[in-house]
């Protein structure tokens, strides 16, 4: 498996998700499995079948975090030194040259994307489009009613 870019900042989310996991989510499940089976016939439990069922999720999500951690290639924005161009972690400001509209995004891995925070997938259409880009340059961006263009204003790593 490839690596996976991911801001300081993405892995302590996800890192704090996995503590949680395995020290609040796993034991209550576990409890309420326990807890369940005392109530005895399990073939009609349907509190044996959802706690078995919230298990395998808490498992399985476990077992993905861990995953993508150590895979994971953990980038400092604030310690990037990529001359002013756009690269993974990059904060952009930008313009649209239709509207004049004012945006700012910062490009982040999939796990930290979260549009309303100006966070932005790094294989998103947007942010493949900034990559590689200085300030002064435009973006052509192909969206769902048409090419979007953006004049890229400022490139910060913070």
């Amino acid at each position: 498996m490839a690596t996976i870019p991911i801001t300081k900042r993405g892995a302590e989310m996800l890192k704090e998700e996995l503590h949680r996991l395995k020290t609040v989510e796993r034991p209550s499940v576990i409890n309420a499995i326990a807890e369940a089976r005392a109530q005895g016939d399990l073939s009609e439990n349907a509190d044996y079948d959802a706690a078995k069922e919230r298990q395998g999720f808490i498992e399985g999500r476990i077992q993905e975090i861990e995953g993508k951690l150590s895979h994971a290639q953990i980038i400092d924005p604030s310690a990037l030194d990529a001359g002013g161009r756009v690269v993974f972690g990059a904060t952009v400001e930008l313009e649209d040259e239709a509207s004049g509209e004012a945006l700012r995004y910062q490009i982040v891995g999939e796990d930290e994307a979260d549009l309303k925070l100006g966070l932005i997938n790094i294989s998103s259409p947007i942010a493949r489009a900034l990559i590689g880009k200085e300030e002064g340059d435009t973006a052509e961006v192909q969206a769902p009613g048409g090419v979007k263009r953006y004049e890229i204003v400022r490139v910060s790593y913070q």
